[in-house]
């Protein structure tokens, strides 16, 4: 019987295959890994649905594949008859070697593995459970945090833990083996040999020392043989675009991956030895370029402590992370502010009505101005798509979205965190305040998920509620475009015939000046005030 192996769901769009890890005639168990695959965001590796033998391999290295692509065929006869030799190996095996199985009526043992996370590897940073505790169902499992948020991982299933494969620091992505929990209804089954497991895992990391590639060397200033990095066959998409981004180029950084394969940290450890180099003047003294563009001075060595007393607190990741996006997006973005003021003082009268009758309904919303302000930019990005797009990859088109996903930016005690909130465009004013009050609070305690900050297409920036007049917000890459809001205040403002009082919002849009000139820049604001004037039109 012929068996069709596809891709399962992995969430995302096209990928790259880039390792077969089979071949034509190979045994294969169920779960055993066919091949590796990298998308935008991740590698992850595709595992087989059943066991078999390979029959025919319908991809090579470099095709692009989806959820439900076919990419194999196994002969089903083969794997039953690897099942049987299986069987046979283990009954074969001294005790000594193999642990025997063993049978518990009414209990079994099931894997709980990370589910999708959306994301690359993320890091452990607590384990809420320990070996012996009855878990229930979704019951937080362990902490993890990764580029943009930390959350936490839920049981999928209750159960009492039997076994913990991971520690604190480590890293996981999605499907890893993180527990093994001993559930009722099903017999235990231990593995059949754990002593060939381990020798495996052994021989596995072993033999990745005999093909690695020299561990990163400094960059040489006048090395050359450059290699575009669109044609170089030892990275990633992934990597190639990090690359392309920082400027660097492939052909001079050392791979310490699988076969030389250049890897994220490999490029990071290559930026870090050419900062050090411009610190130190090399870059700029070389003239060769590893001044990155910049005739820099060295930044200033500072001895702090001899002024007075000193207290170094480390930045938390969320910050160092946000910190390292913010600076990449105000250097390669060409920003520029347009300012404006906005009259919402009918919005305010309207907004107070409303909440005093949600209140006397005991509705359990609370309507903030906020709200208002995410349907007004939803209906002035229908009406300005311009503003609601993003720059192809090579700049040279404009992706215009049909969706309106805002971002809105959350501090948190880590430090900032934007959630998206979805289709805002068709979202009544009830339903958004409580999508936003749900999605601020898991922001605060830590609980959004990759799936929370992604899908963005316009970001708001809110500091009302702090104070200030104006700022310039940064525009949060790959969006073109941020608006800042900050603190309504009681303004005189000239009807024709005498001065009234009036409250006034600032509003600041910051956009990409390649996108987006200023005539446009200044009739979207225009508008955005408008509908805050009178927010009737945003009905229209």
């Amino acid at each position: 019987m012929t068996i069709e192996i596809h891709v399962p769901d992995i969430g995302a769009d096209e990928v790259e295959v880039t390792e077969i890890l089979v071949k034509v005639g190979d045994k294969v168990a169920a779960d055993q890994s066919l091949l590796s695959v990298e998308g935008d965001k991740a590698s992850m590796e595709v595992p087989a649905a059943e066991a078999g033998v390979v029959k025919s391999i319908n991809v090579k290295v470099g095709d692009k594949v989806k959820t439900g692509s076919l990419i194999m065929t196994f002969a089903g006869e083969g794997a039953a008859a690897a099942k049987e030799e299986a069987k046979a190996e283990a009954k074969a095996e001294p005790k000594a070697d193999a642990a025997p199985a063993k049978k518990a009526s009414g209990s079994a043992v099931q894997e709980v593995k990370v589910p999708d996370i959306g994301g690359d590897a993320v890091e452990v940073t607590e384990i809420m459970v320990k070996v012996g505790d009855t878990v229930a169902a979704d019951q937080s499992l362990l902490s993890v945090e990764g580029d943009k948020a930390s959350m936490e991982v839920p049981a999928p299933f209750a159960g009492k833990v039997k076994e913990i494969k991971i520690s604190v620091g480590d890293k996981v992505s999605t499907g890893s083996l993180i527990m093994l929990f001993e559930t009722e209804g099903g017999d235990e089954t231990a593995p059949a040999s754990e002593a060939k497991a381990e020798t495996a895992k052994t021989e596995a990391k072993a033999e990745p020392k005999a093909e690695a590639a020299p561990a990163a060397s400094a960059p040489s200033a006048s090395s050359d043989g450059f290699v575009e990095n669109s044609a170089y066959a030892h990275a990633s998409p992934v990597i190639r675009r990090l690359a392309r981004e920082f400027g660097i180029n492939l052909a001079k950084v050392n791979g310490t991956g699988r076969k030389g394969r250049v890897v994220k940290e490999d490029v990071q450890n290559y930026v870090k030895q050419l900062v050090k180099q411009v610190e130190s003047g090399a870059g700029a003294a070389s003239g060769a370029g590893n001044s990155m563009g910049f005739d820099l001075i060295a930044w200033p060595k500072v001895d702090f402590a001899k002024f007075g007393e000193v207290e170094a607190k480390p930045l938390s990741r969320i910050q160092k992370l946000s910190g390292a996006n913010l600076h990449r997006n105000w250097v390669r973005i060409p920003h520029v502010t347009q300012f404006d003021e906005a009259d919402i003082t009918g919005l305010e009268e309207f907004r107070k009505e409303q909440n005093a009758l949600a209140d006397k309904k005991k509705m359990g919303v609370k309507y903030t101005p906020l709200v208002f302000i995410m349907k007004a930019v939803a209906k002035a990005l229908e009406e300005f798509p311009t503003f609601n797009s993003s720059l192809s990859e090579d700049g040279a088109s404009l992706i215009l979205k049909k969706y309106v996903h805002l971002g809105i930016a959350v501090d948190t005690p880590n430090g900032l965190v934007v959630p998206v909130v979805k289709d805002v465009n068709k979202k009544g004013i009830i339903e958004l305040s409580r999508e936003l009050q749900d999605i601020s609070a898991k922001a605060r305690e830590g609980k959004l998920t990759a799936s929370d900050m992604q899908g963005g297409c316009f970001t708001i920036s809110s500091l009302g509620g702090i104070g200030g007049t104006a700022f310039t917000p940064i525009v949060n890459a790959p969006e073109v475009a941020i608006l800042g809001v900050s603190k309504s205040d009681i303004k005189p403002k000239w009807n024709g015939k005498e001065f009234e009082p009036k409250l006034m919002l600032p509003l600041s849009v910051s956009y990409d000046h390649r996108v987006i000139d200023g005539a446009l820049a200044a009739r979207f604001t225009a508008t955005l005030a408008s509908y805050l004037a009178d927010i009737r039109q945003i009905i229209m």
